[in-house]
């Protein structure tokens, strides 16, 4: 009888810790599975924060972060602010060199508009406003936000060049002697539209050497555990850096599917059709839960592949939602 009582004790102790290791198994491969299904190079992290548990998958790869590497500029704007070095409150007249293309709404207003740092901090994260990012770049200092992330222990996050120095290399491809042009130039211009553009884009995205910024799911996701648990930042700004991402303007991915089950502080990075990666911290009942997934080089459908992070996102919070 007592061997009988032991053995159902095993048994039962199996079923406790096993179902949850068979469950984790089967949200993993689900999630592999929507990754390995679209026609992109593809990476992503998750943790359940409570609970420690995590998901890797090719999480250590360097991928193209584009606008994702503006997250350590925002970390370094709060940082210096604190060593007085950067005054949030001071105004920045926007000048006609200053504007760029892309994503972001300053472009649309005419030179002379004066937002503080704060405001430029915030539609660099909200609006990934390419020319909040430069103006913040230039004032920061590119070698010191790599600098910044070389001594918290970093070895692939880097910010390469500014999105101005982005965009005048799209035009580089199409003719070297565009290399002179000057940011307002460039500005101007806007990007090609020739015949060869789509191809020359696509192999720009492509090339390590040409990338805003790279980083790895696993990385990045560590950066917004630590702005999560206050670690880079005081309370007060890390709080604050919190709220900015909750505001995030594109809700296509990550919050797609469960912008009304949760709360998601976020930021993407887009080179559309061929790359679309949204990373954040999802705050859900049993949460909070980290999650990064990059796409780069994409060839198939761009709203499938939007649609595939959505979906990641609502296995998550579907599995992981009521863990304590």
């Amino acid at each position: 009888m007592m061997k009988k009582s032991v053995a159902l004790l095993w048994v039962g102790a199996w079923l406790l810790v096993g179902a949850p290791l068979r469950g984790q198994a089967a949200l993993e491969s689900s999630i592999r599975t929507r990754l390995d299904s679209l026609n992109a190079k593809s990476s992503l992290y998750a943790k359940h924060l409570p609970s420690g548990r995590e998901i890797a998958i090719r999480a250590d790869q360097p991928m193209n972060a584009l606008s994702v590497i503006k997250l350590p500029v925002m970390v370094l704007a709060y940082r210096e602010a604190e060593a007085g070095r950067l005054n949030l409150d001071e105004r920045r007249r926007i000048q006609p060199e200053d504007l760029r293309r892309g994503s972001g709404l300053l472009q649309t207003f005419v030179p002379g508009l004066e937002p503080t740092y704060r405001d430029l901090v915030t539609q660099m994260i909200v609006t990934s406003d390419n020319t909040a990012t430069d103006i913040l770049i230039k004032k920061l200092g590119r070698e010191r936000v790599n600098a910044m992330l070389a001594g918290l222990g970093y070895r692939e996050t880097r910010l390469r060049m500014t999105t101005g120095d982005l965009f005048r290399r799209v035009w580089e491809r199409q003719d070297p002697a565009h290399a002179r042009m000057t940011d307002r130039e460039v500005f101007e211009r806007g990007f090609p539209s020739d015949s060869g553009a789509a191809a020359r884009s696509f192999a720009l995205e492509g090339d390590s050497t040409q990338w805003l910024g790279r980083t790895t799911a696993g990385e990045i996701s560590r950066l917004l555990e630590q702005i999560h648990r206050g670690e880079l930042a005081s309370k007060e700004h890390s709080q604050e850096m919190i709220r900015i991402l909750r505001r995030q303007f594109y809700s296509s991915r990550l919050p797609q599917r469960i912008a009304f089950r949760a709360g998601v502080a976020h930021k993407t990075g887009d080179w559309p059709p061929y790359a679309g990666n949204d990373v954040g911290i999802i705050y859900h009942q049993g949460g909070p839960t980290i999650v990064s997934v990059f796409t780069n080089q994409n060839r198939g459908s761009f709203f499938d592949l939007e649609a595939s992070i959505g979906k990641i996102a609502e296995d998550l919070i579907n599995a992981w939602g009521g863990d304590s």
